[in-house]
């Protein structure tokens, strides 16, 4: 497992919806593990940038919740996702722990690659109800002489 492949999962996880997740607690859960932090709720400041490479500036708050657990044979998962939910939080962070395991590959096809295909169809759509809504400006040139 190389960093980039468990960043993608991660955020794969951290996008999902709570609904999509549901359907694979049983399994998620079907592991002896205990909370070494239990999904809590807080804050985190949200910055941005004008234009994408301004100064950096303060947008304001949102909610964020947060959980680590370790499964019994000592791997560590973790969550942080945006939202108040802590059930989410839980099952991501129990997802991140199976999926460091020896054998991820039934993890990725079974629950990762569905997720961030709903989530690929979620943004096509989205942006698709936006370009429907799009104006193309143009100026006329007054010709002075």
């Amino acid at each position: 497992m190389n960093p980039s492949q468990r960043q993608h999962w991660i955020g794969v996880l951290a996008r999902a919806r709570r609904s999509e997740l549901l359907p694979h607690e049983a399994a998620l859960r079907d592991a002896d593990y205990q909370l070494i932090r239990a999904p809590e709720i807080g804050m985190t400041l949200v910055r941005g940038r004008m234009g994408g490479n301004g100064a950096p500036f303060n947008v304001g708050e949102m909610s964020v919740t947060r959980c680590v657990v370790r499964l019994a044979d000592g791997r560590t998962g973790y969550s942080y996702l945006a939202g108040r939910d802590k059930l989410h939080a839980e099952l991501a962070a129990l997802a991140d722990a199976h999926l460091q395991g020896s054998q991820p590959s039934q993890w990725l096809s079974q629950l990762i690659t569905r997720l961030a295909n709903a989530q690929v169809a979620r943004r096509a759509e989205k942006e698709a109800d936006t370009a429907a809504t799009k104006v193309e400006f143009f100026t006329l040139v007054r010709g002075e002489n």
